[in-house]
């Protein structure tokens, strides 16, 4: 099959917040029942689906935007479907809050899988094969080039591929999170991690996920059928049992009449709801982690979608959050920060709280390099995520009940 050339994911998902909320616009007319029989179609253009991912993963568009723009058209009945797959998110952040050592496992077996591939000459082979669409398993191959290219993957094309990656290609399901880490737009630590140990049998134990060439063809219209390809069986993969619960984080207040500088990070970016709550920042400056994604480099355009997007946000609170110190990025900027911090006489530095991933890692090297300035750090969580993620205790379905009331919460609180 020919395949035409792949739109650039900037044209795709121009990197601000008012192409969010037009496209957000556009797609609530269909978010009811159309959405439901549709979204696992993976056809070309993915006119089913939102497409709304890269900007409620950076909060260029918040969960909050959404629910409120849905329920303005939909019913919570209709709107079922799609209000669940925005929780999944808020589910999974949640999940891993309290079990931060997850992350740290990951980051562990990325290391270890990228240290075998330097040693196995066949794990080599088939890793890089895999990585640039070479397998000879055209849907396969497909998606590995249409997320090289463009930034994004259909949801139930993620499924497959992570399901064909692990059980057909036999490679460690760690190299392949980190592929999609790597180029994904809306490369989320959380929803990447826990989705692919869902695939590979850990996240619930013993519970994997088979890619099927049936269900392949059926939900991509005819365009592919990997029939005779693809592993019959998917035993889980081997790995230690889920660590123990954790308290949820806390949200930490700001001290009103101190001089506070405003930190960003790309997992925030409408820091106007803080602002509105009457933090009166001196000064701002950015913290960024889209390269400390992975070990390896992350593709150009994640990079350049970030940093955007960042630019975007800073537009918008121009002249509400004093002048900007810079955008920081790399293994020096916390304490670059820290730095700009002592100069701007600054006793505070508020920052949205970063979840666990690459952000909160830096935050932490943040804390410490701020402390020794005699600085505090202070991270508040949204109303949205405290009110959610303490129940993200289990499995999804448990959470799912909660979902009427945390809709309803959303649904009444003041936009973004």
């Amino acid at each position: 099959m020919t395949e035409t050339p792949f739109p650039a994911p900037l044209d795709l998902f121009p990197p601000t917040r008012a192409d969010g909320l037009a496209r957000l616009a556009g797609f609530v007319p269909k978010g009811g029942r159309a959405y439901a029989e549709r979204r696992n179609h993976d056809l070309p253009g993915h006119a089913d689906v939102s497409r709304l991912s890269p900007y409620i993963r950076h909060r260029l568009v918040t969960e909050g935007d959404v629910v409120r723009s849905v329920l303005q058209h939909q019913s919570p009945q209709a709107a079922e479907k799609f209000l669940q797959e925005v929780f999944w998110r808020t589910y999974w952040k949640g999940w891993l809050e309290q079990r931060p050592s997850v992350w740290t496992a990951y980051r562990e077996g990325v290391r270890r899988g990228l240290d075998r591939v330097q040693t196995e000459a066949g794990l080599r082979a088939g890793w890089q094969a895999a990585c640039t669409g070479d397998t000879g398993i055209e849907c396969f191959d497909h998606w590995a080039r249409e997320l090289s290219a463009t930034g994004y993957l259909h949801n139930h094309a993620r499924m497959w591929f992570a399901s064909i990656w692990i059980f057909t290609l036999r490679l460690p399901w760690e190299l392949g999170a980190d592929f999609f880490l790597r180029h994904l737009l809306d490369g989320d630590p959380a929803s990447n991690t826990l989705g692919w140990r869902w695939v590979a049998g850990l996240q619930t134990p013993g519970k994997t996920y088979l890619a099927t060439a049936g269900n392949i063809a059926r939900y991509t219209g005819g365009r592919f059928d990997p029939a005779g390809q693809l592993a019959e069986h998917a035993a889980p993969v081997d790995g230690p049992a889920n660590p123990p619960r954790g308290p949820p984080p806390q949200s930490e207040p700001w001290t009103q009449d101190a001089a506070t500088g405003l930190v960003l990070t790309e997992d925030d970016l409408s820091p106007g709801t803080l602002l509105d709550a009457g933090l009166s920042p001196v000064a701002h400056a950015v913290l960024l982690s889209a390269g400390a994604r992975s070990p390896l480099a992350v593709a150009p355009h994640v990079h350049a979608f970030t940093r955007a997007a960042t630019e975007d946000a800073l537009g918008r609170i121009a002249g509400r959050a004093g002048p900007c110190g810079g955008v920081f990025e790399g293994t020096e900027a916390a304490q670059q920060i820290a730095d700009w911090a002592e100069r701007a006489g600054l006793a505070q530095v508020v920052m949205p709280y970063p979840p666990v991933g690459p952000s909160a890692d830096l935050a932490a090297g943040l804390k410490t390099a701020l402390a020794e300035q005699g600085i505090r750090l202070v991270r508040p969580i949204r109303a949205e995520d405290a009110r959610a993620w303490p129940h993200a205790t289990h499995g999804f379905f448990r959470f799912k009940d909660r979902i009427p009331d945390l809709t309803a919460a959303l649904h009444k609180g003041a936009a973004a």
